[in-house]
């Protein structure tokens, strides 16, 4: 038994992993092209896109728009056969606005989490791209695909299954997150593969479910793939590659991360989010950093009462001011010791899921 590609609507994943999409500007046209080129999905990142444009501090919802334009054509320009995909956050203040500009640029894939994304079928309605929803939970899965079906007649594309490992903004509660035994990812993805199976059955369509959160080796890839899974969606073992987006000290700081430094953050979002401890999360323990300019770039967001901005705080890490910003990761990444290129870490994964599989079916 070898890893098997699996369908989006028409379109054929080659190797089953789809690439994380990550913010601000961690996963941009250099990492999604060079992850689509090897057959897995390359996911740009829509999230305060627009951070180098010279207008972004007066006009950013512009100047993220226009970003995330020429994001995609350079990516398609680097891939043109690949495929690729947007990751557009709900919570964000131009969550239409960049579903819209996807969609005119005939993006392969939409994935959207961090809020429920109600009316996505409508946005892409009469367009080649297909919609991935972000679940934690059978229930989540079970709701979105009940609301898109009967409201939109549409059935999802595929389904995330994001767990409590997973770096970034997290669909958990503090509380589930703080006690002494998480939620499990295979539970979960059991729980989801579950829930659906009425929907494929009266739909006569098949539903991908994608593993995501703390997946980090290919023997990993290959224990979803054995319970059910269709896939895996993988991100911060491709922050080390050399074609991530990031600067250097971005990445380097995965590479000397130890196992201590990774902990829970708090978000404005509203969501506990997991970071790599630095200076920066260290000065919010004693007190909040008053926010100097606004770009309402979340629509939760409250600047007055926000314990700090995050749109600054991650521009400043995938700049390189790493003490000065928030660097969102997995809960592995201190298992990382090095970076390499993207064919070099789809070919190990492959290899190792290959084996895995091979030996567990003998």
């Amino acid at each position: 038994m070898n890893l098997s590609p699996f369908k989006l609507g028409d379109l054929l994943v080659k190797i089953p992993i789809i690439q994380g999409g990550m913010g601000v500007g961690v996963s941009g046209a250099s990492l999604a092209a060079a992850v689509a080129n090897e057959g897995a999905v390359g996911v740009i990142s829509s999230v305060q896109i627009g951070y180098r444009e010279d207008d972004f501090d007066i006009n950013p919802k512009e100047a993220n728009i226009r970003a995330l334009v020429n994001e995609i054509k350079k990516a398609r320009s680097l891939s043109p056969d690949g495929i690729l995909g947007v990751n557009i956050m709900v919570a964000t203040s131009n969550y239409k606005e960049a579903v819209l500009a996807c969609v005119k640029e005939k993006i392969d894939v939409i994935i959207s989490g961090a809020g429920l994304p109600s009316n996505l079928p409508e946005l892409v309605k009469n367009s080649c791209t297909k919609i991935i929803p972000i679940v934690s939970s059978g229930k989540a899965a079970a709701t979105i695909t009940k609301m898109w079906t009967k409201k939109y007649d549409y059935m999802p594309d595929a389904v995330i299954v994001e767990g409590p490992e997973a770096g970034g903004h997290l669909g958990f509660s503090a509380e589930d997150l703080a006690s002494p035994t998480l939620p499990d990812l295979k539970e979960i993805v059991r729980d989801v593969l579950e829930s659906i199976k009425p929907f494929e059955e009266t739909f006569n369509k098949k539903i991908p479910v994608i593993a995501a959160g703390g997946i980090f080796t290919g023997s990993d890839i290959g224990e979803f793939i054995m319970l059910g899974a269709s896939g895996v969606q993988m991100g911060t073992r491709f922050v080390a590659t050399e074609e991530c987006d990031a600067h250097i000290n971005f990445k380097m700081a995965y590479v000397n991360a130890k196992k201590e430094d990774v902990q829970l953050v708090k978000s404005p979002v509203g969501l506990p989010g997991r970071a790599i401890r630095n200076k920066f999360i260290e000065s919010l323990e004693n007190s909040n950093i008053p926010v100097s300019r606004c770009w309402n770039c979340l629509k939760p967001c409250n600047p007055a009462s926000t314990p700090y901005c995050i749109s600054l705080a991650l521009i400043n890490s995938v700049k390189g001011d790493v003490d000065n910003g928030l660097i969102f990761s997995g809960s592995n990444v201190y298992r990382i010791d090095k970076i390499v290129t993207v064919k070099e870490l789809i070919n190990e994964l492959v290899t190792d899921a290959n084996a895995y599989l091979a030996d567990k079916t003998i």
